[in-house]
């Protein structure tokens, strides 16, 4: 009777990935932080597979948070940028897998909104 009321949400497993490019000189120490709500896997191969590109991901965690909310990669986008992390080219930063970890754990504990206060 509730699913009457309450359609069943979609089942989607957000995600937020990065990934870097081996052996393309300009992109050396940049990685990419992306989002997606299929596996990452499969939608870093869709970006670079027919430019034949060699990559390699070194990051895939959950977009959740413990309330169940969704965040996005423009998030942590924002955070690692309040924490001073370079960022050349639109979603590139030049900054490591344990930096973009520790800007999703903020992102995901709610330290974000506490910075912008």
């Amino acid at each position: 009777m509730s699913d009457e009321f309450f359609p069943p949400r979609p089942q989607v497993a957000p995600r937020i990935y990065a990934y870097e490019l081996v052996g393309v000189e300009t992109h050396r120490g940049l990685l990419k932080v992306g989002y997606t709500t299929r596996d990452a896997p499969e939608r870093v191969h869709e970006q670079l597979d027919t430019a034949g590109i060699s990559y390699r991901i070194v990051l895939d965690e959950p977009a959740i948070r413990k309330d169940g909310t969704v965040f996005t990669d423009r998030e942590v986008h924002k955070m690692l940028r309040i924490n001073g992390i370079s960022n050349p080219k639109r979603e590139w930063f030049r900054c490591t897998v344990d930096q973009v970890r520790s800007a999703i754990v903020a992102v995901r504990d709610g330290q974000l909104y506490e910075e912008e206060r």
